[in-house]
């Protein structure tokens, strides 16, 4: 007799199967919509419809660099990003109703980048839960959904169904 997953594990399993559709060479994230128990969207991260992905035309990376301040020093941190692809968080906003995501939970393979975290607080979700982090962004993301109110949580002990992850680079 198998043991029943956890509702947490479900819906993470459900992100992670989302994420292999990504064709992005860098990371592939899945998300779900869900609302107590009822799945109502999934998305994963890649280049709008209709238009040459990352593994076709190339990444296109961009390179910022955001002043930190770490014990007392101001440093400037370098981060590269790929701007071809489109994030699952966002398409999952994009393809999901607003009536839908009033008071639901949102399921996503990784941390939700400043931007994702931004559109998510605004979205009308209550409820983040990631598995694995993006530290570039942690400290800030983290403030931005405690000061908005929602609960934002990570799956550390979790296992991703095998098969559904790729090597990430950041």
């Amino acid at each position: 007799m198998s043991i029943r997953k956890d509702w947490d594990t479900y819906f993470m399993d459900i992100a992670y199967m989302a994420s292999t559709r990504s064709q992005c060479s860098r990371r592939h994230v899945g998300a779900v919509l869900v609302q107590g128990k009822k799945l109502l969207g999934s998305a994963y991260n890649g280049a709008p419809m209709g238009v040459a992905d990352c593994g076709e035309a190339g990444c296109m990376i961009v390179e910022e660099f955001e002043a930190r301040v770490v014990d007392g020093k101001e440093e400037l941190v370098r981060k590269q990003r790929c701007i071809r692809t489109i994030h699952a968080e966002q398409n999952l906003i994009l393809f999901t109703d607003r009536k839908d995501r009033e008071g639901s939970t949102v399921y996503v393979t990784d941390e939700p980048c400043w931007t994702c975290a931004n559109m998510l607080a605004n979205s009308g979700v209550k409820e983040i839960v990631y598995h694995r982090p993006y530290p570039k962004d942690t400290a800030k993301v983290a403030k931005l959904l405690q000061e908005r109110g929602l609960v934002f949580r990570s799956l550390e002990a979790y296992e991703p169904p095998g098969g559904c992850v790729e090597p990430v680079q950041n």
